[in-house]
């Protein structure tokens, strides 16, 4: 029978469904996840997240193949449309034909996650050079807007990085926030966040990263198609030098900063 799934969204809510598709003998026709209904014209119910089912089916998937394991976690962090039923397919495969056919990367039905997943690790490659960080009153802070869920992966470059650091970093596209203090890191969502001004000695540093950057380009060298296929332009509404004026504007004396917000490691606190 084939049925629409409702869950959670998390990891372990979609390992959960796949679980529920084994033992009630049901073919998913989609998935679905947050509060927006989809209208479909299959039989749909909620599957509630198991922690126990889902560390099951990730055993078996792990014992038939490793390779397939990480594969599917990186494959849910991806951008990849219909991604859930993509993801499952691969693991019906996987428990029907064994784990041969993950050598054929042309594979139409590992083809279309393999590519999502290299899209995801190229991403991350990348803003690892592009996260431009601010001190924020003792706190780094920085804002990315991936279109792959980046932070679960991207995390661990700059908790290694900044490992004697409290910093955060805010995926506006996700609506998630990485936090980190020495020795603990943890992802919260953050449904609205507004990054605070900087202090009068962050904006003179955010400036004279523009001026370096301005004064090194040379003019008669300018190569704007060479620039946007290094640097591709859907990450420069985050960098620092490519902002207007008022991204290097003190904050005033008054300027309230909000609260952060609950959940964090201790210690996560502003001074």
């Amino acid at each position: 029978m084939e049925i629409f799934y409702h869950y959670d969204g998390s990891f372990d809510g979609f390992l959960s469904c796949v679980f529920d598709s084994y033992a009630q003998k049901e073919i998913p026709a989609g998935f679905s996840s947050g509060e927006d209904g989809i209208f479909t014209l299959f039989d749909s119910r909620t599957v509630p997240t198991d922690p126990e089912h889902a560390a099951r089916v990730l055993r078996k998937i792990a014992s038939l193949s490793p390779e397939a394991a990480v594969l599917l976690r990186r494959g849910f962090l991806t951008c990849l449309p219909e991604k859930e039923l993509r993801l499952f397919r691969v693991v019906a495969k996987l428990l029907r034909e064994g784990p041969g056919f993950l050598r054929n990367r042309s594979d139409e039905t590992l083809f279309p996650v393999i590519r999502a997943v290299q899209h995801l690790n190229g991403e991350v490659h990348l803003l690892k050079g592009f996260v431009r960080f601010s001190d924020l009153g003792g706190v780094l802070g920085g804002e990315i807007e991936p279109k792959n869920r980046v932070l679960p992966v991207l995390g661990g470059h700059f908790a290694a990085r900044f490992h004697n650091e409290r910093f955060f970093l805010y995926d506006r596209t996700h609506r998630e926030a990485l936090f980190h203090v020495p020795g603990q890191s943890v992802i919260r969502p953050l449904a609205d966040f507004q990054m605070a001004p900087p202090d009068e000695a962050e904006a003179r540093y955010r400036l004279l990263w523009k001026r370096f950057y301005d004064t090194i380009a040379i003019k008669e060298r300018e190569n704007p198609r060479l620039r946007m296929s290094n640097m591709p332009k859907r990450y420069w509404s985050t960098m620092t030098e490519f902002q207007g004026e008022a991204y290097f504007q003190p904050a005033s004396a008054n300027t309230v900063l909000p609260p952060p917000p609950h959940g964090l490691p201790p210690d996560f606190e502003r001074r």
